[in-house]
């Protein structure tokens, strides 16, 4: 029964954390359980629970049109949600299908796959690549395919374009001008990429001569395979080098790019790129000494400052507090720990190898970290939003002593 709610948890929550092998452990009708509750968890709750009131009611009151707005991202009116949620979905399935189409041809032609075979494993490991799940059919995971750019860059497209946001796909669809887009799909855009050639660089670096990960790759290996390693952290949970033999140096690197994650309103788990890019933005023009937070020759809100600020540092205060809690019930290091907590916090699923060997009550614990990693940034902004409200006064102004 644990085993089934860890793994249900995961699966809707789009993680990818394991407690059995997937392929041998589930029949054919857990394998499509687990594809349908990844497709549930990516589409996201309060989508799937917005278009269930339009087919229901056939109409959307104010307060849910602006939760559904909300969650989508979009500067459109009112009027537009419906459209805007019809968007997702299509956009959605079209992503999965062009993903399940390259895998299951490849699968076909180069690994002598029966059609049947191809065409499901293709379609589940789509549904799982483009919504950030993270769950393989095969006990050896991806690194059955390391070497292999027709296997590995179709899956780490899915996992980059479910990561961005529906939001930000929806702009660049709309206008490839970066001078039009707007502050969200700017910051959105730039992290992203700054964080993938960043950690892309550094993985190399850092696992280059490691005997057990990259030492044996021929360059274009080891530029593939750190390029997909880099990926993975925003939350797809892929692997194709064992990430319990990376060097400590290269666990850190990787907890920083799963606590970020992907893109607002998206597939993927994390802070957000858009509360790491806002905040490294303040950052910058506080050390400037300006009063506004400007981007894009836009005034950035304090409240939004102050919304950022409240995610990043409850996510910082959470990943702590269950690490100590994980180092209290279990006997392995803290590298280990820790890493282990933000893969649950940030729904990614990469893993040392530790999730099977921990106590029952550890994997209760990060089945709680899932669902709250998966719900608890898009609720706490969403409430922060709502609560907002004008004051009719301001009190008296006095500073305190900071360093």
């Amino acid at each position: 029964m644990l085993d089934a709610l860890f793994t249900a948890t995961s699966a809707v929550c789009v993680t990818g954390l394991t407690t059995v092998d997937t392929g041998s452990s589930w029949s054919t009708l857990g394998h499509v359980v687990i594809a349908a509750l990844m497709q549930v968890g990516g589409l996201g709750i309060m989508t799937v629970a917005s278009l269930l009131v339009v087919l229901v009611s056939r109409r959307l009151g104010l307060r849910a049109r602006l939760v559904a707005r909300a969650q989508s991202g979009t500067n459109l009116d009112l009027s537009d949600v419906r459209r805007v949620l019809r968007d997702v979905v299509l956009f959605s399935l079209a992503g999965e299908a062009l993903t399940a189409l390259a895998l299951g041809l490849r699968l076909l032609l180069a690994y002598d796959a029966e059609p049947a075979d191809a065409l499901w494993e293709g379609a589940f490991h789509a549904v799982s690549a483009f919504n950030n799940g993270g769950f393989v059919l095969w006990p050896e995971g991806m690194a059955r395919f390391a070497g292999d750019p027709w296997m590995l860059l179709p899956v780490a497209l899915a996992v980059i374009a479910g990561g961005l946001g529906f939001p930000v796909i929806f702009e660049l669809a709309r206008s490839r001008r970066p001078g039009s887009w707007s502050v969200t799909t700017r910051i959105t855009v730039l992290t992203s990429g700054a964080l993938l050639v960043a950690g892309t660089a550094l993985l190399i670096a850092l696992e280059y001569g490691n005997p057990a990960t990259l030492g044996p790759m021929g360059v274009p290996g080891k530029l593939l395979a750190g390029f997909f390693s880099a990926v993975m952290p925003r939350s797809g949970g892929f692997s194709t080098v064992d990430v319990g033999s990376m060097t400590p140096e290269s666990w850190l690197a990787t907890d920083v790019l799963m606590f970020i994650g992907g893109g607002s309103a998206s597939t993927a788990g994390g802070i957000k790129v858009t509360t790491f890019g806002l905040l490294a933005v303040v950052l910058w023009s506080e050390v400037r000494g300006e009063a506004d937070v400007d981007v894009a020759r836009r005034r950035i809100p304090e409240a939004n400052q102050r919304q950022a600020l409240a995610v990043a540092l409850l996510g910082v205060g959470l990943a702590l507090a269950s690490t100590f809690a994980l180092l209290g019930l279990t006997e392995h290091d803290t590298d280990r720990v820790l890493f282990e907590a933000l893969s649950a916090l940030g729904t990614v699923g990469l893993s040392t190898g530790i999730t099977s060997d921990l106590p029952a009550v550890a994997e209760v614990l990060l089945v709680v970290l899932m669902f709250v990693g998966r719900l608890g940034p898009l609720a706490l902004a969403s409430a922060l939003a709502l609560r907002e409200r004008p004051r009719l006064y301001r009190r008296p102004e006095e500073r305190t002593i900071i360093g």
